[in-house]
């Protein structure tokens, strides 16, 4: 006997990429796209009540064996705190109706972030006959996915090294990496793999890594790593751009070690201080290299050259060199 295909999904995560490519999916499956648009039905969940979702996916299909309704951030909405008893009740409506939905009916809970493992409605999708659930982590090293999505997505293969580099300034974010490899294959044109060379030339994260890495070097107080690394960024960006990323690069470790000295956690400093996770991941891994007061120093000293550069005082070439030079030594 088949498996009876579930009623009730709940899909959630912090990887909202890959979250949306399963759910466009099962948009695909509902077959030819006009019968398909009839028999779908998308709902905000902060606006929608439990009566209006369960209605929605228990009405019949038109000239189909399935109705899609996808529902946005429902749970998390009414298990927020402030929700009271207002969303224990909606809740409640949704348990007693979720396991009485037709065979026909495809409702999709998506949230955006990770719900709690006591979340009555995931517990349900655990345990329910008609349920399913699907939790969506990020990967913390997207090599092996770029090179996968390079070649069923675009149809173009990318080298090893090339993959690696991308993951590598990209980090978790699977959008970004999606967004640079379509940039990517477009360059390529199917007649060759895509280089190292190629990641270098057309993604903007490159210089960014490089100057990541340059600070890891001063933080080791490797100066000559730190000056190869420099130079080599000079070989293609400007020096004035390169010396403004170098301050805010020392301005975002100066926030860091403000928030780990108030007693914050290393794993929370990208959204303390207001960038990608993977940005404070490697800030954290970074801060650990400098007390405050050398972080203070260096920026000021960033700054009173940054003036003096703008002045004419100083080449912007020699500033960073002798900012490398001073913290080596």
């Amino acid at each position: 006997m088949s498996r009876r295909a579930p009623t009730f999904y709940v899909l959630h995560g912090d990887d909202e990429f890959s979250c949306r490519a399963q759910l466009q999916t099962m948009r695909a499956q509902m077959g030819d796209p006009s019968t398909a648009e009839l028999n779908t039905t998308v709902l905000d969940g902060k606006n929608a009540s439990s009566a209006d979702v369960l209605s929605a996916a228990r009405a019949m299909p038109f000239l189909s064996d399935r109705r899609l309704v996808i529902v946005e951030g429902m749970l998390s909405w009414l298990a927020r705190k402030g929700a009271g008893q207002t969303g224990q009740t909606e809740l409640a409506k949704l348990q007693e109706g979720l396991t009485d939905l037709p065979d026909s009916a495809r409702l999709v809970f998506v949230e955006p972030g990770t719900l709690s493992e006591r979340h009555p409605i995931l517990k349900l999708a655990k345990t329910a006959p008609g349920g399913f659930h699907k939790t969506f982590n990020p990967l913390r090293d997207a090599t092996a996915w770029i090179k996968q999505q390079s070649r069923q997505q675009y149809d173009t293969e990318i080298e090893h090294p090339a993959a690696m580099a991308l993951a590598n300034v990209t980090g978790q974010d699977l959008r970004a990496a999606d967004s640079e490899l379509a940039k990517l294959a477009a360059y390529v044109n199917g007649e060759r793999p895509i280089s190292e060379a190629d990641v270098a030339l057309l993604t903007p994260y490159v210089a960014e890594a490089d100057i990541f890495q340059m600070v890891d070097a001063l933080g080791r107080r490797d100066g000559a790593t730190a000056l190869r690394l420099f130079h080599r960024l000079l070989e293609n960006d400007d020096p004035l751009r390169l010396f403004g990323m170098v301050i805010r690069q020392f301005r975002l470790l100066i926030q860091a070690r403000e928030f780990l000295n108030d007693g914050g956690s290393p794993g929370q400093i990208g959204k303390a201080i207001g960038v990608h996770p993977f940005v404070g991941e490697k800030l954290a891994g970074q801060v650990r290299a400098f007390s405050l007061d050398q972080l203070e120093a260096l920026y000021h000293f960033l700054l009173d050259t940054d003036v003096a550069i703008k002045t004419g005082k100083v080449d912007a070439v020699v500033g960073l060199d002798l900012l490398i030079a001073g913290v080596s030594s």
